[in-house]
């Protein structure tokens, strides 16, 4: 296949960079863009570094079991900095009986300089997770003394994951980074970036990002940069770099297949005109007075203070908050009654009784949170789908997109008043309910609805689907850009009508690999968390398969929900502890007797083990065979033996 040219085309490119500047410049100019290069930052030495003074010694006493490198030039700044103090043959020899763990190529090249051998390779993307990975596939350091040596910025979650697993961990500070000795072009791209006069910003590494907000602050920018920013396409080169823009709620555009300078620019520049049109389409919502969000002209909900909110944060809470998808639904004998007198489209469409039928089962079982009644697939109606649901089968979409000819009567939800009906169920449910009930709204997340707009309904294999996304990268890329910005807008409508946290299901994703995910769906799940109003919480909800799980974190206010296929401690390891988690209890269990149900309660809340930042719920919808009475005993039991 034939790849498009790597060209920027003129556009102004922003670069952090700072021991390769000229080579990045060149490298811009090179592949047609206009280079803005400024180098951000210079490693300083700690002289003296008594803490780094020590730690050699307790290496060479036999004080420190394990010791992680987590960067080739923080190994050798370590040397620096003992050789007046340390025999530094002591040392290494000392090195080289203990196990070493070396955080990618970097370090353990280092290593190698002086003649050692490390013990473990973390294996990339060299995120802390894969060092977590590799230390419990490897090493047990259970009541074991850890030494990090750390690259200027702390790495709670590593230390934490590690003191997790038994360790007593010791980090060792080697040098720190300050802002390069003339800032004038720091300051000048800075400026630029706010102004939003760069095209696109590449970045190298994490500290540049630390650095690039200090310079903002000092200029007092920080707002003006962050806005500037939104219809900037930010390209990171590579995880770890990804995870310090994400930590600092920057949204990132792009990586490259290799986490190296030269595939960044490359692949940049190959992707350069999608990557930009589609960030320029993805703009803050208009809003006219009456309907902008709580965030811009209110003071926060009451109900802000809930278990449930808090959760959302991952804070501390007295006891675990419990709400269930599909907690109003045909297992409930209301609800029964209500949908027999029309269509469930029709009851859609009747925001009063969506409320009604929500309200009464927030009532009846005391959950923490409510969720808007409505339906995935509405919003693919002004999209220019014929949907209809038909008895014993379903949704049904009559016109089917099957190739990329098809995708001229796609629309974009450029008429969201279309669906007022569905903002109107926000704002009567948000009445209806006590103000201490924070109210979720949703969306289908775009691979599930492009599978229903795709195979015409349910389906098994997802044949047309996968057939259209791996035949048709184009066709493939239009209909999720579509989705997604229809998605983004559909939600923050429902944020202006008064929801306190929206929630994306992702019903169908269980059918893709991580490879196809990470391809097909994620670049596109970014886009939409990035454009989601800020002021709220998201849970980012895929069903199917747990290898996922680590792709489903977005940025900071992020939650992970959690199917009933992986025990939720695992699930939460592979996720990452400092972020929040919902579920995850299997349906099926409510169709046992209060006994069974007590004692899976008992089981998922002890493998939380008090961890702030869960959220009770199934791993799915409750089923429509499941007795009212089962349901109301799981929240009392969980509300019971959460309590802390």
């Amino acid at each position: 296949m034939n790849k498009a040219p790597a060209h920027f085309d003129g556009l102004n490119i922003a670069a952090l960079e700072s021991r390769r500047a000229d080579d990045m410049a060149r490298m811009i100019t090179r592949h047609g863009g206009i280079a803005h290069v400024s180098p951000s930052m210079r490693e300083v030495p700690i002289d003296p570094n008594r803490a780094a003074i020590d730690f050699a010694y307790r290496v060479m006493t036999g004080e420190v079991n394990v010791v992680v490198l987590m960067t080739g030039v923080g190994f050798r700044f370590l040397l620096k900095a003992i050789e007046r103090h340390v025999d530094q043959q002591r040392f290494l020899d000392a090195l080289s009986d203990i196990t070493t763990i070396c955080r990618g190529p970097k370090p353990a090249a280092a290593m190698r300089e002086l003649g050692l051998t490390t013990t473990y390779r973390v294996p990339e993307p060299n995120t802390w997770r894969e060092l977590l990975q590799t230390i419990d596939a490897n090493v047990s350091i259970a009541n074991q003394v850890v030494g990090v040596q750390e690259y200027g910025v702390s790495n709670a979650s590593l230390v934490a994951g590690l003191e997790a697993r038994g360790a007593t961990v010791e980090t060792v500070r080697v040098y720190g980074w300050e802002f390069p000795e003339s800032t004038g072009p720091l300051e000048e791209n800075v400026r630029a970036l706010a102004s939003g006069e760069r095209d696109m910003l590449l970045v190298t590494s994490a500290h540049q990002v630390v650095n690039m907000l200090r310079m903002a602050e000092e200029l007092n920018v920080v707002d003006d940069l962050r806005r500037g920013l939104h219809s900037t396409v930010i390209a990171s080169i590579g995880p770890t770099t990804s995870e310090m823009l994400r930590e600092c709620d920057l949204h990132v555009d792009f990586e490259p297949s290799h986490p190296k300078m030269g595939h960044l620019v490359t692949e940049a520049a190959r992707q350069s005109s999608e990557l930009t049109k589609a960030k320029r389409r993805v703009k803050p919502i208009r809003w006219s007075e009456e309907s902008k969000p709580q965030s811009d002209n209110m003071p926060p909900h009451p109900s802000d203070d809930s278990l449930f909110m808090k959760a959302c944060r991952g804070e501390a809470t007295e006891r675990t908050p419990v709400w269930l998808m599909r907690q109003a639904g045909r297992y409930m004998a209301e609800y029964r009654e209500v949908r027999a007198k029309q269509s469930f489209l029709e009851l859609c469409a009747n925001p009063k009784l969506c409320s009604e039928v929500m309200c009464t089962a927030v009532d009846r079982l005391g959950v923490d949170a409510a969720i808007i009644f409505s339906d995935l697939l509405p919003l693919l109606v002004p999209m220019g789908f014929d949907l209809e649901f038909v008895a014993g089968d379903g949704p049904v979409i009559h016109n089917p997109v099957r190739s990329g000819e098809d995708l001229s009567r796609v629309k974009a939800l450029d008429q969201p008043e279309k669906l007022d009906f569905v903002y109107e169920t926000v704002r009567q449910t948000r009445a209806d309910l006590p103000e201490s009930i924070p109210l979720i709204g949703f969306a289908g997340s775009p691979f599930t609805l492009a599978s229903y707009a795709i195979e015409g309904g349910g389906s098994r294999q997802y044949t047309n689907t996968k057939k259209l996304m791996h035949s048709d990268a184009g066709a493939w890329a239009e209909l999720m850009n579509k989705l997604s910005e229809s998605i983004t807008v559909y939600l923050n409508h429902q944020i202006a009508a008064g929801a306190q946290c929206v929630q994306l299901f992702d019903s169908w994703a269980g059918c893709l690999s991580p490879m196809d995910y990470s391809k097909f769906v994620l670049p596109w799940m970014k886009q939409i968390i990035a454009g989601i109003d800020p002021s709220v919480p998201v849970i980012n909800f895929a069903t199917g398969n747990p290898e996922l799980l680590p792709l489903l974190r977005g940025d900071r206010r992020t939650v992970v929900g959690v199917d009933w296929r992986i025990s939720l401690d695992v699930a939460w390891q592979r996720i990452g502890h400092d972020c929040a988690v919902q579920g995850n209890m299997d349906p099926s269990v409510l169709l046992a007797d209060p006994d069974v149900i007590r004692e899976t309660v008992d089981q998922l809340l002890q493998s939380v083990d008090g961890r702030p930042g869960h959220i009770f719920n199934l791993g799915h919808g409750v089923l429509k065979e499941t007795p009212v009475e089962n349901v109301i005993a799981l929240v009392e039991t969980v509300k019971e033996l959460s309590q802390r």
